[in-house]
């Protein structure tokens, strides 16, 4: 039996899964599998894991049916102790595998383990901003609020998913934090505080998935409320208002870049959580609006890509080829 599972849901993804899968392939902790999820692609997926002939590595078709049951499918197939979840399009660090299993084998109460991480964009250039997280230890208040953990960072223990249950089936936005919440309510949470992969971001339509995000972050929040006690309801306005902010970069991080709307879920963010408008988050989204108003959209990216270039240069920021080295990544903000 292997000591890992690793479960990679993919659909179409063959532009990056190749890199992704061969992120897995250098980790330093050799004892694991790779369960790729097949989730009804048409691209030539079964044909590459067929040529890559990697004993470590399995394919899993199944038609279409969303990342959230690929996932579960993943689960029910896994073998190892531990189950990582992994996108098609995100990369790990070679130690992510080795320094997450060292933290589980060391604190057997703990059900959850996850990294730090920072942004790429679609051609694998970093934002050289690191996305730290503290939730640990009893994390339910915390994840209650927004969402702390990244979905490619994680780490569990199988023997946990049995009593928390596997991916929503009817959330393919959302999913994660909504499995977090459950699995923090029963179990404590870790956190390696490294920046141990890249996040992927890739444009996409505005108008389809900004409604189902809104949708879901809904859906999960009315979910995590009904059973909390009337002492801890103050923070479903703070769920709310979290929820908005996130709603807000999404619309400037669209290939519209449509700062109307972006301005529309500030407001909204603030309505539900007034405080928010002191935090820094807010003021860096803030920034970002009134800059794609005063420049336009093509000056706006020209003016993050020279952001990025400048804060990797600051802080030494390795380009994408030295993965092997070291990587970091950001899941949510510009």
């Amino acid at each position: 039996m292997p000591k890992v599972s690793v479960i990679i849901p993919a659909y179409n993804a063959m532009n990056y899964l190749p890199e992704t899968v061969d992120s897995v392939l250098r980790q330093t902790f050799t004892d694991f599998e790779v369960l790729i999820i097949d989730d009804g692609s048409s691209d030539q997926i079964v044909q590459w894991v067929c040529e890559l002939k990697d004993p470590q590595v399995k394919l899993i078709s199944q038609e279409n049916q969303g990342v959230s049951i690929a996932r579960n499918t993943g689960i029910a197939h896994s073998q190892g102790e531990y189950v990582a979840f992994l996108d098609a399009d995100d990369l790990w660090t070679p130690t992510k595998l080795e320094k997450q299993v060292i933290c589980l084998d060391q604190n057997p109460s703990v059900g959850l383990v996850h990294t730090w991480m920072v942004l790429i964009d679609c051609k694998g250039k970093s934002s050289g901003r690191v996305m730290t997280s503290n939730a640990e230890g009893n994390a339910w208040k915390q994840l209650l609020e927004k969402n702390m953990v990244a979905c490619s960072s994680v780490m569990v223990r199988r023997c946990c998913l049995q009593t928390v249950g596997g991916f929503e089936p009817n959330l393919n936005f959302a999913e994660d934090w909504d499995m977090w919440i459950r699995f923090s309510s029963h179990y404590p949470f870790a956190v390696i505080k490294e920046p141990l992969y890249y996040y992927r971001q890739v444009p996409n339509s505005l108008s389809k998935n900004i409604q189902v995000l809104e949708q879901a972050l809904n859906l999960v929040i009315e979910k995590a409320f009904c059973s909390v006690t009337k002492e801890l309801m103050y923070l479903k306005n703070h769920s709310y208002g979290y929820a908005n902010l996130c709603l807000a970069w999404k619309a400037l991080q669209s290939n519209c870049r449509d700062y109307n709307l972006a301005s529309y879920y500030r407001q909204q963010a603030i309505s539900y959580y007034p405080q928010l408008r002191y935090s820094r988050e807010y003021m860096r989204l803030s920034v970002a609006i009134t800059a794609l108003q005063l420049f336009g959209t093509n000056n706006y990216s020209k003016l993050l890509e020279l952001t990025y270039t400048l804060r990797r240069q600051i802080l030494n920021f390795p380009n994408l080829s030295s993965i092997n080295t070291f990587t970091i990544a950001d899941k949510s903000t510009n």
